[in-house]
């Protein structure tokens, strides 16, 4: 047989124990099964329930494929292979501050931790190093697709979408967008809404010349969140992203104190919700993270427009914002997934995420609502087949 990664293998089975979610409810644990991958990473056959001799005598003919230049990997007993999981929000940029929160809120720790750090990423050897960490470790806890938040400048978020493909990470990468002076400091802010946008089209024209096609590593339009951008810079963003087609990534009701800025700002609209659907940002393609105080009203608008979810309970937790009800949200037909949010999630781990997302559920259960109750089959969903949805 031939050695595992020579340039002459034809391609790779792996033998093993595998476990997946088939539906929110069901894990399910294919035992004695061999997976066929080509040299471009495609899977070509699955067999079940064959010792791994008798398979790779029924499957090569079929795909004229030669014993010898066909790698093996045998996964020993008690081991397993799981799908990699999909983190739907976390900052990249902040990677060397996880789980640097103290005893803040939001707004303060933005001001007090954040934009001091995401500012000196305009380094570009600094932004080379937070970086290629950061997708090696996200890599190294399995998570094979993510979506990131960079920074306001356009090389450094270039750089990490360069990054991502280099080390074949999946990734939707945003360049961040925030102009409203009254929420942003003069040293960490685009200079005007039309800067701004301009900035976001630059880094989006580069990422998909960079990816060439191949699907791989995606830009997505980034506006921080309502507060940080004022109404021209908004609609702006909601017209580049229906011109290229991009997907729209922000934050949405995380905390109250937030919640009450929203209101002030934007009097005219009558939710949070609304303000991203005025604007033309609230669509298929949205990823709404944390979403911890939602009301019915704009559950349903988001329900309506498509829009998803990214729960994150460590977030949620750590800088105290709340816990979000992520029974409800599913029984309203809303999408949801998992994000870490480093950094003020304290974890890169989507796994801790999902522990965190079953705890959280049953702090929701304690206040009355018992149905709530999250199983390790749900969290487990929506680390992997939640998030690609």
């Amino acid at each position: 047989m031939a050695e595992h990664g020579k340039d002459n293998v034809a391609g790779t089975v792996y033998h093993a124990t595998f476990i997946h979610s088939i539906a929110l409810d069901t894990l399910q644990y294919l035992h004695n099964t061999s997976v066929f991958v080509d040299p471009s990473g495609t899977i070509v056959a699955v067999e079940r329930d064959l010792d791994l001799d008798t398979t790779i005598a029924k499957v090569l003919p079929k795909l004229g494929w030669q014993s010898s230049n066909l790698a093996i990997e045998k996964i020993p007993d008690g081991q397993f292979f799981f799908p990699g999981f999909i983190d739907t929000h976390l900052h990249a940029s902040q990677y060397p501050n996880v789980g640097l929160f103290g005893k803040s809120t939001l707004l303060d720790w933005l001001n007090t931790y954040t934009f001091p750090l995401e500012a000196s990423l305009s380094d570009p050897l600094k932004a080379r190093r937070v970086y290629a960490r950061c997708v090696r470790k996200t890599l190294s806890h399995g998570t094979t697709t993510a979506a990131y938040y960079a920074t306001v400048d356009v090389a450094s978020t270039n750089l990490l979408a360069d990054l991502c493909l280099a080390a074949g990470q999946r990734a939707l990468v945003g360049r961040v967008c925030m102009d409203e002076r009254g929420m942003c400091p003069d040293w960490y802010r685009d200079g005007s809404a039309r800067e701004g946008v301009d900035r976001a089209r630059e880094s989006a024209e580069y990422i998909a010349r960079v990816d060439a096609g191949r699907g791989l590593v995606r830009a997505v339009v980034t506006p921080r969140f309502a507060p940080s951008c004022s109404p021209e810079m908004l609609r702006g963003l909601g017209e580049l992203a229906r011109e290229k087609g991009l997907h729209v990534q922000t934050h949405i009701s995380e905390n109250e104190g937030e919640i009450g800025l929203v209101r002030e700002m934007f009097p005219e609209d009558e939710s949070y919700a609304g303000v991203y659907d005025r604007f033309g940002l609230l669509g298929e393609r949205t990823i709404l993270a944390h979403a911890v105080h939602l009301s019915e009203e704009e559950v349903r608008l988001i329900r309506e427009r498509g829009a998803k979810v990214s729960h994150c309970p460590c977030s949620n937790s750590s800088i105290t914002s709340g816990e979000a009800r992520v029974r409800w949200l599913m029984d309203s037909g809303v999408t949801c997934g998992l994000g870490t949010d480093m950094s003020g999630g304290y974890s890169p781990s989507v796994l801790e995420a999902a522990r965190q997302a079953l705890l959280v559920s049953r702090h929701v259960a304690m206040k009355g609502e018992e149905k709530a109750k999250l199983s390790v089959e749900e969290v487990l969903y929506l680390a992997t087949r939640g998030g690609a949805e």
